[in-house]
């Protein structure tokens, strides 16, 4: 078979503005080049198209002309939230021209909503349940699809999904995503600004699940468990990256990278006694990140830890966030600090139950922890999250799934007088952090090793002009 898999641009910005986003962070669609990995393995011809690419054209009518010209006989999609419609305008487009292409979405969306999706949006004829990789294979290879497990189908016109999948229990047995489809990868494939000192870079996922069960986070895809790559699968990946691509810098997006300490401890020993000459930057959950292993992440090579905070109000974390407390932030971050290592801290505004003075507290906490850096996603209700069911009891919600993205709010807490005034407070307290007298000075030390940052940002100036300001509406 000749499978295209695709990445659509979705909706990345607010809503009505030229998307930027991916000037400031483009990255590689791992999901997407892990089945692209496998299907190839499977003696299947796969091709990829990333429409937030370094190489993409502009528009679904060119995209769809340029999935077509790959002659392909699969077409799948992996869609988030925000992306799903531009996928399925696409899809349409395909279709029209071609309605003997078969049409597969997948991806968290997918996985939330399921088989009902079929029966609004006509031109998708099958969905991925879950894990991609076997699904998809199993279809491309010709199996009855009533009997493909994750799979969801039209049984009489109607949508219908099989039982659900076994997941893979040995994700070693998974070959390195397929990179190499990627046009553009690794130099026109950036990771966010002043996160690394070398270049290129690249991302990589070294687990799925998560045991822990956060408020907003949507686990439909790899649920509650913990699997992972082994440290001997992680070292010959990241070798593969570097000798391959000359990649210098890794970000590793897992969601509890640490929690296996067994793993880490032995990674960190094959990066310290046969280094690659690269750098990585991984999240740690506050529990788990001993001083042990703090040093043994610096001796290896890591550059900066992510810690998920969310909020600095102890009500709203307990609700929101499962076994954080913030005296154990506190102790994280300066034990992070303490080793020579970077500190990103990772907020949420907007969440039900947020107020003025839950936004002040935790405006005032980021202040006193002295991070080297921090993110503060608005948050985004998405439909498989826990919190979703009761959303619309907590507050005002716009259901515009091109919008959730965590980059707009479209949903207003009841203690928030408006979606503007939360907008200000965003905007006011993004800025507090980084017009600091104590990050300023801790940036200007660090100068020449974000050279390369900062001719990234010279380079794209007159976007990252354009990005500031629709960062700023109506001031």
């Amino acid at each position: 078979m000749r499978i295209a898999l695709v990445h659509p641009a979705g909706s990345n910005w607010i809503k009505g503005k030229q998307d930027l986003a991916a000037v400031a962070n483009r990255m590689a669609p791992i999901g997407l080049l892990s089945i692209a990995a496998y299907l190839e393995r499977d003696g299947h011809e796969v091709l990829i198209h990333d429409c937030l690419g370094p190489r993409a054209v502009a528009g679904p009518e060119k995209n769809a002309a340029a999935i077509l010209s790959l002659n392909p006989d699969i077409v799948g999609f992996s869609a988030t939230t925000s992306g799903f419609l531009d996928g399925y305008r696409l899809a349409s487009l395909i279709k029209k021209k071609r309605p003997d292409i078969v049409t597969v979405f997948g991806g968290v969306h997918i996985s939330a909503l399921g088989a009902p999706l079929l029966d609004r949006y006509k031109d998708i004829d099958y969905l991925c349940i879950g894990e991609g990789e076997v699904t998809l294979a199993d279809l491309a290879g010709g199996r009855d699809p009533k009997d493909i497990e994750g799979l969801a189908w039209r049984n009489g016109g109607r949508g219908a999904a099989n039982p659900t999948r076994t997941q893979i229990p040995d994700l070693d047995s998974l070959p390195f995503p397929a990179y190499e489809r990627l046009a553009g990868f690794p130099g026109g494939y950036n990771l966010p600004l002043f996160s690394y000192i070398r270049t290129p870079g690249a991302t990589m996922i070294t687990s799925r699940g998560c045991p822990y069960q956060c408020s907003y986070c949507d686990r439909s895809v790899f649920r509650r468990g913990f699997r992972y790559n082994s440290a001997g699968y992680i070292y010959e990946h990241m070798r593969y990256l570097r000798e391959r691509f000359g990649v210098r810098h890794v970000n590793i997006y897992d969601d509890l990278f640490t929690l296996n300490r067994q793993r880490i401890e032995e990674l960190c020993g094959l990066l310290a006694s046969r280094p690659l000459g690269i750098n990585f930057n991984c999240a740690v959950r506050v529990g788990h990140a001993d001083e042990a292993l703090l040093g043994f992440l610096k001796e290896s090579g890591c550059l900066m830890v992510s810690v998920g905070i969310e909020s600095a109000d102890a009500d709203m974390l307990r609700r929101h966030k499962s076994g954080v407390n913030l005296d154990a932030v506190e102790e994280t971050v300066a034990r992070i600090k303490k080793h020579g290592l970077r500190v990103k801290g990772l907020f949420m505004m907007g969440l039900p139950g947020e107020t003025e003075e839950t936004i002040r507290k935790t405006s005032d906490f980021i202040v006193s922890l002295g991070l080297d850096d921090m993110n503060m996603a608005k948050f985004t209700p998405f439909p498989g999250a826990p919190i979703w069911a009761g959303i619309e009891e907590e507050g005002s919600l716009e259901n515009d799934w091109q919008q959730m993205n965590c980059l707009n709010f479209v949903f207003v807490p009841k203690g928030i007088s408006s979606r503007e005034r939360l907008d200000r407070l965003y905007n006011e307290h993004v800025k507090r952090f980084y017009s600091g007298k104590e990050w300023r000075r801790t940036f200007a030390r660090r100068l020449w090793q974000h050279r390369w940052s900062l001719w990234y940002l010279v380079k794209h100036l007159p976007s990252f002009a354009r990005a500031k300001k629709n960062f700023e509406p109506g001031e």
